[in-house]
């Protein structure tokens, strides 16, 4: 199994990449290789799948895939069109678009020739997810006969529902079930997914492959973490998390039929379901030696904390890669939000390309220069210092007629965060870097954040990271190495803007104790007020945070993607109005 990080769009990097692993799967004496679903054009390809022209260079891609595909079968993920006509007794294949209808497809290769192509039934309409915006269903069960062994493909939904196909291609007779994915990470999701594979090889007596693709995608990550189970649902190999990797298995085949004598399993299908069967016999090359039994790799799964960390990281480096910039440029406070994504912004590119920028206001404390100060030098970045204080005078200074018979308030504060984020900006423009934001989910979900200021750049690290995970993932970050990276007054000072003085977040929020839960019950969970004071909370404060959540759409509608990490971020999973009327209390 290929655990590849493919780029959306790169159709000839896709392909040369699968080049380069179809001869290490033949290293390794495969007899069978499988690559993630949409290996071809990268997940998701969006709206490039309303591109004629993308979708015919899908398809020369696929052919130059063919060719590289020399003594072993693979099954790789693509896009299908209209019609599929092969002509096995070459090693030519035809596609014929009859029909404009498009298929998230994955085809099948034995040694340069098409054999046949699956296409997925199942196409997930839910969170970030829209496929049916592309695909038309596939209704054909095609069986890849390998060396006398019946192989079922099928690709990431299809398996999740119990009586998907995986259910009637083990009926028909299938062995093994190959499982290609693309499937988005968030907390906590490679345990229920390794749960759910095991139920549903246990309750079809066929042992599962999943091949899961790894890297990042705007905001999506993808973990990898592929995993191979046998027939009873116990772990034969787990590939890395957040890592490429060739998981190399054997699998015991003939224990699933003696399995499935033992327990007097004999499934087989009727009517519609066994006209939909197509059996394609194909011959992998024997090896000219015996070769010893493999030991798969099993590898420890991460722990939350860690796996979200390890997420960022690829989430940064991904993004900056693959839209070619080189170095970022961070605000830094003094502050743990700022300090913990320059930290991860070091870890995903070097701190030689992470460049930091210091703007004290008339309120920035002393202490917050000093610990500034501490993180780069710990760090080992770049640091500029701009002092915002002569240019925050000016605006004061110009608006000064027009605010005339008006108390200081938020618009002074906001003045100092745009000056900001138009310093960041004017250093983006002149020398290419990418501005990288610092706001946290927290923040984000109440508006605590400032439209063209503190909100201006091009890629939200922590955007998806409640306040309370922020300082988890910045204490188990000090943890590693000799020394922490992150000074400890960081992690101890209240939080706060200091954009006023003696200001605290505390001020105009809730504890972030008690903030975090009230979010994840809104936001995440869509409960509803009443469920949410019953779960202790005071009906003041529920009310206050879920009003300002509804307020602050138009902000978070204007800010820059970020990387998800949790079961509901904001963007493509919660698609609310920004002209909304609708109240619940």
């Amino acid at each position: 199994m290929v655990q590849m990080n493919p780029t959306v769009g790169d159709l000839e990097g896709n392909v040369s990449r699968i080049a380069v692993w179809l001869r290490e799967a033949k290293k390794a004496k495969a007899d069978l290789v499988a690559f993630p679903e949409l290996a071809i054009t990268g997940y998701p390809p969006e709206d490039l799948l309303l591109k004629p022209q993308f979708v015919e260079d899908n398809r020369r891609a696929l052919a130059e895939v063919i060719r590289a595909c020399r003594g072993l079968v693979a099954v790789v993920g693509y896009v299908g069109q209209g019609d599929h006509a092969y002509h096995r007794s070459s090693r030519q294949s035809v596609v014929s678009a009859g029909r404009h209808e498009l298929y998230n497809a994955a085809a099948m290769i034995a040694d340069r020739r098409l054999v046949g192509s699956y296409n997925k039934w199942y196409l997930p309409n839910y969170g970030v997810f829209d496929e049916s915006r592309y695909f038309h269903p596939g209704r054909r069960l095609p069986l890849l006969v390998v060396n006398g062994t019946t192989i079922g493909v099928n690709i990431c939904e299809d398996i999740w529902l119990p009586e998907g196909p995986t259910r009637a291609q083990a009926a028909a007779g299938a062995e093994v079930i190959v499982n290609m994915n693309a499937s988005p990470f968030h907390v906590g999701k490679s345990r229920s997914r390794e749960q759910m594979l095991a139920t549903r090889a246990r309750e079809n007596g066929v042992i599962v492959t999943y091949t899961n693709t790894v890297g990042g995608q705007d905001e999506l990550i993808f973990d990898g973490n592929s995993v191979i189970l046998d027939q009873a649902g116990d772990l034969i190999a787990r590939g890395r998390a957040f890592q490429e990797d060739l998981l190399v298995a054997d699998l015991n085949v003939e224990a699933v039929a003696r399995g499935r004598m033992a327990h007097g399993r004999k499934k087989t299908l009727s009517g519609k379901a066994a006209a939909a069967v197509d059996r394609l016999a194909v011959k992998a090359p024997k090896a000219k030696m015996k070769r010893p039994r493999l030991v798969p790799a099993l590898v420890e799964p991460l722990g939350e904390t860690e796996e979200v960390y390890q997420a960022l990281v690829l989430g940064v480096k991904d993004y900056v890669r693959k839209n070619g910039f080189r170095r970022v440029v961070i605000g830094l406070s003094g502050g743990v939000d700022s300090a913990l994504t320059t930290t991860i912004a070091v870890d995903a590119l070097g701190p030689e390309n992470v460049l930091g920028v210091f703007m004290p206001s008339p309120y920035t404390s002393q202490e917050s220069g000093e610990d500034v100060a501490e993180l780069v030098r710990r760090l080992r970045i770049e640091l500029k210092t701009v002092t915002i204080t002569p240019t925050f005078d000016s605006y004061r200074k110009s608006l000064a007629s027009s605010f005339e018979g008006k108390q200081p308030d938020t618009t002074e504060e906001n003045l100092q965060a745009r000056i900001r984020g138009n310093i960041l900006m004017a250093l983006s423009n002149k020398f290419g870097h990418l501005v990288l934001t610092t706001g946290n989910k927290s923040e984000m979900s109440v508006g605590y954040a400032t439209l063209y200021g503190d909100m201006a750049g091009g890629f939200a690290v922590i955007k998806d990271v409640p306040k309370t995970m922020v300082y988890d993932l910045a204490r188990l970050r000090n943890l590693r190495g000799t020394s922490p990276v992150i000074p400890k007054r960081i992690l101890d000072r209240p939080p706060t803007a200091e954009l006023k003085p003696n200001q605290k977040d505390e001020d105009s929020l809730p504890p972030y104790a008690m903030l975090d839960p009230i979010l994840q019950a809104y936001v995440e969970e869509d409960r509803s007020i009443e469920e949410i004071v019953e779960a202790g909370f005071e009906r003041a404060t529920v009310v206050r945070v879920i009003t300002m959540v509804d307020g602050s759409e138009f902000k978070r509608r204007q800010a820059p993607i970020g990387i998800k990490i949790t079961h509901r971020a904001f963007g493509k999973d919660r698609r609310m109005p920004i002209t909304n009327g609708y109240r619940n209390f």
